[in-house]
């Protein structure tokens, strides 16, 4: 047996909220949508990956979802210009990542990260 994907699931009463911010900002596909429930995802991808963790690392809370894009700086703006609130960040982490926390329309903690080179 092999596990092929792992989806987080959040529950909201108004899932089209996600779509300005799954969608439109950090620019996922519409991989499934049913009216009830919408998957975004990477059309071309599918990485299989469930972190455990008893601490956000640099003092912070563990974030629900952890998101990584290829562009922080220009993530960054667009959640920011948006008015979706940061919590934390950008901070460049001693291990390896650059990174920033937002609140995504459900309230959720997203960690949205790059790996430095």
């Amino acid at each position: 047996m092999k596990v092929l994907r792992i989806v987080a699931n959040i529950q909201a009463a108004d899932i089209t909220l996600a779509r300005r911010f799954y969608q439109d900002i950090l620019g996922l596909d519409v991989i499934m949508d049913h009216g009830w429930i919408t998957t975004f995802g990477a059309a071309q991808s599918m990485n299989v990956q469930l972190s455990i963790a008893s601490k956000g690392g640099s003092g912070t809370k563990v974030p629900d979802v952890s998101i990584e894009v290829d562009d922080l700086d220009a993530a960054f703006e667009a959640m920011s210009a948006s008015g979706f609130p940061i919590e934390y960040g950008p901070a460049d982490e001693p291990w390896g990542v650059r990174r920033f926390y937002v609140r995504d329309p459900f309230g959720k903690l997203v960690n949205i990260l790059v790996h430095k080179n």
